[in-house]
């Protein structure tokens, strides 16, 4: 009997002693993103739908927050949570583009373990345009096995859950934030943005691609994705110097005719600040320091 608990206890000692991420400041990590407010940058965007560059807008919006491990969603009252209570990097990627008379308004969040070695543990997208509407989320099962679900008001697509395996290309920006050290270099098992997929409607599938990072100036550096499909190319553009900003990204995509179509977005404003507080009509005016449009 004595044996036995002395398992059980073994147990949990290895259930609680989680991976942590190694050759990170956390202290200096803490002082930037545990102030209660987010980070959010605007950025210019070029777009490319249906063959044609549109203009447009998109923001990055990067938040440290309580997750719930159980429910994967933000605890309310993280102080009564317990074990259950994990800190998180959410990254919310919003994309707003005109095609013709009919706009498109998209938006991704991504959540990151902060100090736990781990790779992201949910993934939304959503996407609204005049001829309806779309949902995707995954979640993360066990190791790089994440569990997933599309609602589309496609036909073809209709609703379906499905199963990946492999690294999250829209884990690559919280990764960025934390430290770029954590990014996995080399060839790895990933899946594309929830983004490239809505505006693509291609399969949930897995490939491998080839991850490098160069220094692009002295005070900047690019992250490169290259899937070996052939057909997406990602470049993260970032600040060499915690708390590595995004400074812009382009994604180049090959179809099938050979056309290459580029995709870019280039910063131009940013602020800290706690923004779940500034709703009154007398805060529109950040909108404007922002540089975002009206």
């Amino acid at each position: 009997m004595r044996s036995l608990i002395g398992l059980f206890i073994l147990f949990l000692a290895f259930a609680c002693n989680r991976p942590q991420r190694e050759n990170v400041d956390f202290n200096e990590w803490g002082e930037y993103w545990f102030q209660g407010k987010a980070e959010i940058n605007s950025y210019s965007l070029t777009q490319y739908r249906y063959g044609e560059a549109r203009e447009g807008e998109a923001v990055l919006i990067f938040v440290a927050e309580d997750f719930s491990r159980k429910k994967q969603v933000k605890l309310d009252d993280p102080s009564q949570a317990g074990r259950d209570k994990i800190s998180v990097l959410k990254m919310n990627h919003t994309r707003e583009f005109i095609t013709g008379i009919y706009p498109y308004h998209m938006m991704l969040s991504a959540f990151t373990p902060t100090k736990e070695a781990s790779q992201g543990l949910k993934f939304t997208a959503s996407s609204q345009e005049w001829c309806g509407q779309s949902f995707t989320q995954l979640n993360l099962n066990s190791g790089d096995s994440y569990d997933g679900e599309l609602f589309s008001y496609f036909e073809e697509e209709g609703s379906y859950s499905f199963s990946l395996n492999g690294i999250a290309e829209d884990d690559l920006w919280n990764l960025i934030r934390i430290n770029p050290n954590q990014v996995p270099i080399g060839s790895v098992n990933m899946w594309p943005s929830l983004i490239h997929q809505r505006l693509t409607h291609r399969e949930f599938v897995s490939e491998e691609v080839f991850i490098r990072t160069t220094d692009v100036s002295e005070n900047r550096s690019q992250l490169e994705v290259t899937y070996s499909s052939g057909n997406r190319v990602l470049r993260i553009n970032y600040e060499k110097e915690f708390p590595y900003e995004i400074l812009g990204w382009e994604e180049e995509q090959t179809n099938k005719n050979g056309q290459k179509e580029l995709t870019k977005a280039e910063r131009k404003g940013t602020k800290v600040i706690d923004y779940w507080n500034r709703k009154a009509l007398e805060d529109e005016f950040l909108r404007d320091e922002l540089k975002l449009n009206k």
